[in-house]
């Protein structure tokens, strides 16, 4: 059974569309019959997200960190929830029993997620599929920052190529099955430098 790892928000100050999307994504993990692997949050997307995933039927892993189990209200009508000790080893935990990435719109704590999966893509350290899925550009000036690192050589051309963008929950879920689909494993790329790998902690 494939399982979604999703990276997202958990203020309940955000605007209600993206709990309306982060609720279309748990739908359709449901309807495919996927497992999603979430922050283990009950509020904000994270919980829109969970709520969804299971009234259509999926199991739920939440992964939380001990601290945040408050702060966060976690979600104890996970399936499976795992409480970590920080926010490095949920990571881990959350990689460990994933497939696939998708990252919704969220705050600093989702972009240090987006980028360390990215990165690690970016490098061949792992194979997974990792989509974002901005249906209301939220992250169109940090695509525009990026790319200036690219023309200024701070980033690799090829890297862009590790991730996948999306404006639809269907564009995105089409994204993740072609990622998904059987085939030889990705080589890792040719452009990566010893200069790269230095930058990126593991």
């Amino acid at each position: 059974m494939t399982a979604l790892c999703v990276f997202c928000a958990s203020s309940t100050r955000i605007d209600a569309r993206h709990l309306d999307v982060a609720s279309a994504v748990g739908t359709e993990i449901g309807r495919r019959g996927w497992t999603l692997v979430s922050g283990g949050g009950s509020v904000g997307s994270m919980g829109a997200l969970a709520r969804a995933a299971r009234s259509a039927g999926a199991r739920t892993v939440g992964v939380i960190p001990r601290a945040l189990v408050d702060l966060e209200v976690a979600d104890h009508d996970a399936d499976e929830l795992v409480v970590t000790d920080d926010m490095r080893s949920r990571k881990a935990a959350m990689e460990a029993r994933s497939d696939a990435v998708l990252t919704l719109p969220g705050g600093l704590g989702t972009l240090e997620e987006l980028f360390e999966t990215w990165t690690a893509r970016s490098l061949g350290m792992h194979a997974r599929p990792v989509v974002v899925l901005d249906p209301f550009g939220t992250y169109a000036a940090l695509r525009s920052y990026v790319d200036r690192l690219v023309e200024q050589a701070f980033v690799h051309p090829e890297a862009l190529g590790a991730l996948s963008w999306a404006a639809e929950v269907s564009e995105a879920f089409a994204l993740l099955g072609a990622g998904l689909a059987p085939g030889p494993t990705p080589p890792a790329p040719t452009a990566v430098s010893a200069e790269d790998l230095l930058e990126f902690e593991p």
